[in-house]
């Protein structure tokens, strides 16, 4: 625990986007005094506080992790405004620069004061802001003269600043727009030389970096520093962790920033609930989905990040509650002797919340345990109230959780758990081996999801059906088939953008909503993992180009990193009625990181864990 505290405290520091409803507002911590930028139509009209990619049409560009330099365009009615800050030192600098708009049409709002009742006052004297909080004196400058503008709902105070031209501001002392723009132009070139450091793939990425760092955010509730999936997903809750997401998060973070990836990773860890299970979701309430789980990919992800960095109190952090989860699947999941299902658990409800009841053992928890929420695979699938599971053995889960299985002895090895190591990998071989047994179908060449009830087999597949590669479940020989019969199947997977949730000749594939049809970073980037455990050089560089491609598109031409893609477009077109998804959701970002691990970027995670 010493450690993690040493962690948090060392990422809780400084200047940064650490409040969650303005992409705008810079936090300095540990203080907790803000600087939060908004906008006003001049004389009398809307005024807009808080400003999120969503509501707000918002294309966010460069910037560091630790808020030294950050950059972004917004447009709002008729207001069209670049936004870029930087640190000097221990000062914080912006420039905001009209790039289009009527004369005299806005203003930009800075308004400061204190987050989480953090003790602290900030007063207006003059031109100029000034803030205390014990120790620290922080005064805001303006290069512009505030507006004559009293109609502006603010709770402290402000400077309104007309935008008729760029606007600085600074702290510490008074500076010109030119000196602004002088220490804006040196961390820039700091920030665009690690950028380059990944050369062909740089603007890869610079995506992947843009969406993970625009949404690291301060959680006052338990004082660390998170990286939820999307503000607009947490705008309304504090914060939302999301299982299997904050995990991967983690893993596209270890790249370069091994201290937030931990961080994360022990954060949805350390969410497991009494039962014994890391949660589909947490949030500040306290609220958590205590009848389910979400994939088990954590025990993989840990042991990737220890790969990476070989940071052994970060394992004897995690490892606890990881065994408690794995042997929670094992006792709460496992439907039969040897393979498990996907369900969910009722309990006494707490909150008197929605999800507490909607959903909760039934066939709809289930699905939602498996993180495919709308999937076709589990229509009509029936879901068994008194074992609490879904009639249905999946090739997803159970390809899982062996790797999860693996993974977790390889961590339990570095520990020196000698007994648990044992007994993770022959749980892990028990369920390869009934994968084998179980759900192997000759006639089709493919790894099937197999009825609980009747035995029949189900021929509604999606990349979940690879999984079992993860496994090592397949001969050599059936891994042949599979990827010939169905990977490069241009009636199932393979195709201009790849690889959609649902078969193409599934009935549900022309819904592209959701998860019925639609492309998605997670899925692709676990069948990516996949691939790797078999070698299989050409469908791993396949997978890897066509993903690259299809994160870029969007991101190239509109700024987004998309929750999910359409699978015909490539891009997030969703016909009325339909589902699509976040426009700025870190995970979309997966689909860059399978072109940084076939890059050799990250380790590689089939090779053996050594020390």
């Amino acid at each position: 625990m010493t450690d993690y505290r040493a962690l948090t405290d060392r990422l809780a520091r400084g200047w940064n986007t650490w409040y969650v409803k303005n992409m705008l507002a810079h936090v300095l911590l540990p203080e907790g005094m803000v600087i939060n930028l908004g906008l006003k139509e001049y004389r009398g009209g809307q005024h807009l506080r808080e400003i999120l990619k969503g509501p707000v049409d918002v294309v966010p560009g460069l910037r560091s992790y630790d808020g030294a330099y950050t950059d972004l365009t917004l447009s709002w009615h008729d207001v069209r405004l670049r936004v870029q800050t930087a640190l000097d030192g221990d000062d914080w600098v912006a420039l905001v620069t009209p790039l289009g708009m009527q004369k005299r049409r806005g203003l930009i709002v800075a308004e400061c004061g204190m987050l989480w009742n953090r003790p602290g006052s900030w007063r207006r004297e003059g031109d100029v802001l000034r803030g205390q909080a014990g120790q620290r004196r922080v005064d805001l400058f303006s290069t512009a003269a505030p507006a004559e503008e009293a109609s502006i709902w603010a709770l402290s105070p402000y400077l309104p600043l007309p935008l008729d031209g760029p606007v600085g501001l600074s702290t510490g002392r008074a500076r010109s727009v030119a000196d602004i723009e002088a220490v804006l132009a040196r961390q820039r070139t700091a920030e665009e030389q690690r950028v380059a450091r990944y050369g062909d793939l740089a603007e890869v990425y610079r995506a992947a970096r843009a969406a993970l760092a625009w949404n690291t955010i301060y959680d006052p509730v338990k004082g660390r520093v998170i990286t939820p999936v999307a503000r607009t997903w947490c705008s309304n809750h504090g914060w939302v962790l999301f299982e299997w997401d904050t995990y991967f998060a983690a893993y596209m973070l270890a790249v370069d920033n091994p201290d937030l990836a931990m961080a994360n990773a022990i954060a949805i860890t350390n969410e497991i609930t009494p039962e014994g299970l890391v949660p589909n979701f947490a949030q500040a309430t306290g609220f958590t989905s205590r009848d389910r789980s979400e994939p088990p990919v954590g025990a993989w992800v840990c042991r990737e990040i220890y790969r990476g960095h070989r940071t052994r109190w970060f394992l004897e952090e995690v490892y606890p509650n990881l065994l408690r989860w794995n042997r929670w699947w094992w006792q709460a999941r496992r439907n039969g002797k040897a393979l498990l299902s996907w369900g969910s658990t009722p309990y006494e409800p707490v909150f008197d919340a929605y999800w507490e009841v909607n959903g909760v053992n039934e066939r709809f928890g289930a699905s939602l345990e498996s993180g495919l929420d709308n999937s076709p695979m589990y229509d009509d699938v029936p879901f068994d109230n008194v074992r609490h599971v879904l009639q249905m053995w999946d090739v997803g889960l159970n390809g899982l959780y062996v790797a999860d299985c693996e993974a977790l002895a390889d961590i339990a090895g570095v520990l020196g758990h000698d007994a648990d190591a044992a007994e993770l990998r022959r749980r892990a071989a028990t369920v390869r081996a009934a994968m084998s047994a179980q759900l192997w179908d000759e006639p089709f060449g493919l790894f099937l999801n197999r009825r609980v009830d009747t035995g029949e087999l189900s021929r509604r597949i999606s990349p979940t059906n690879f999984y079992s590669l993860l496994a090592r479940a397949a001969t050599p020989a059936q891994a042949d088939r599979m990827i010939r019969e169905h990977f490069y199947n241009p009636e199932e997977f393979w195709g201009e953008w790849v690889l959609p949730s649902i078969a193409r000749n599934d009935v549900a594939y022309p819904e592209q909503s959701y998860w019925r049809g639609r492309i998605w970073g997670p899925m692709n980037f676990l069948a990516y993992i996949s691939l790797r455990v078999y070698g299989l050089p050409g469908p791993r560089r396949d997978l890897a180009e066509n993903s690259k491609a299809l994160l870029l598109k969007s991101w190239l031409s509109h700024g987004h990193v998309l929750e999910n893609y359409n699978a015909e477009t490539g891009d997030n077109t969703v016909a009325q009625g339909k589902m699509g998804g976040d426009s700025f959701y870190y995970w979309g970002g997966l689909l860059g990181t399978i072109a940084l691990m076939e890059a050799g970027h990250y380790p590689a995670p089939e090779a053996p864990l050594t020390d």
